[in-house]
């Protein structure tokens, strides 16, 4: 039998007749099913063959391991808690607290003004 009708087959056919083309494997797979018909001539099999060593493998790169999202900065808790000890109701400093404690990033800004604060904490 020339053309035989299986689903693989008729499905290989209608993607190549939207996609134009055939990964690798479907190649080998459409390779090992026309090997087992007789009627094939081996001139055709070896263009299959040629045209399945030509395209490149494609191997899947490993993934990169996974890493923390947002890394607690320890100088910034040590500033929160001084802050917090001389002036306990500073409601920026317990709203940057509460954005520290929820694994919030802090913006460059915020951070600026937290060493800002901190440096008057000191004075006084």
């Amino acid at each position: 039998m020339a053309f035989p009708l299986s689903s693989f087959i008729i499905s290989l056919y209608k993607q190549y007749q939207t996609r134009g083309s055939l990964s690798k494997k479907q190649l080998k797979g459409l390779h090992s099913k026309a090997s087992d018909i007789e009627g094939i001539a081996p001139g055709k099999l070896a263009a299959v063959e040629a045209i399945i060593k030509k395209m490149p493998d494609r191997f899947k790169s490993e993934k990169p391991p996974l890493s923390p999202l947002y890394e607690k900065n320890d100088d910034v808790r040590n500033m929160i808690d001084a802050i917090l000890t001389k002036f306990p109701a500073h409601k920026r400093v317990l709203f940057l607290r509460s954005k520290y404690d929820l694994n919030e990033p802090l913006a460059a800004s915020e951070i600026t003004d937290l060493k800002k604060i901190f440096e008057l904490a000191q004075r006084k």
